[in-house]
C-alpha cells in the first residue's frame, strides 16, 4: 500500500466518522456534494496543466459523476455509493484515459482511495440503517 493511499482511505474514514458523528451525513445531499466536488478535481488540474481539450475531456467525465449524484440524490443514495466506488476505478484507469500534465503524480491512488473508501463507508452505513430499521420493525 502506497502512503498516498493510506492517507486517501484515512482522510475517507475520518471525513465519513466527523460526518457520522456531527450528523452531516444525516442530509441525503452529504455524499451526493462528496461525489460532485471529488469528480471536479481532475477539472480542476486539467486548467492548471492541461489544454482546452484536456479541460473539455475533464468536464464530460466531471458531468457524467455530477448527474450520477444528482440521480442519486433524487432516486437512491446506493447510486452515489456506487458513484463513489466508480470514481475511485476510474482515478486507478484515468491517466491511460485521459492525458491531463496537471494531475500530482501521487493523486490517483489518493483519490481511488478517499473515493472508494468514502463509497464503501456510505453502502455499510445504508446496510446498517435498514438493518436497524428491520430489526426495529419486528
Amino acid at each position: 500500500m502506497t502512503p498516498a493511499f493510506a492517507i486517501g482511505l484515512a482522510v475517507a474514514f475520518g471525513v465519513a466518522a466527523f460526518a457520522a458523528v456531527n450528523r452531516f451525513d444525516r442530509e441525503r445531499a452529504f455524499y451526493a456534494t462528496v461525489l460532485i466536488v471529488v469528480a471536479h478535481y481532475y477539472v480542476l488540474f486539467a486548467a492548471m496543466g492541461g489544454t482546452v481539450e484536456t479541460v473539455l475531456a475533464e468536464c464530460a467525465v466531471m458531468l457524467f459523476f455530477a448527474a450520477a449524484a444528482v440521480w442519486g440524490f433524487t432516486r437512491t443514495p446506493w447510486l452515489i455509493a456506487a458513484g463513489l466506488v466508480t470514481h475511485g476505478g476510474l482515478d486507478v484507469v484515468h491517466a491511460h484515459l485521459i492525458t491531463n500534465p496537471g494531475v500530482p503524480e501521487w493523486w490517483p491512488p489518493f483519490c481511488a482511495a478517499f473515493d472508494i473508501g468514502a463509497g464503501v463507508w456510505l453502502a455499510w452505513s445504508m446496510r446498517a440503517r435498514q438493518t436497524a430499521l428491520q430489526g426495529a420493525l419486528r
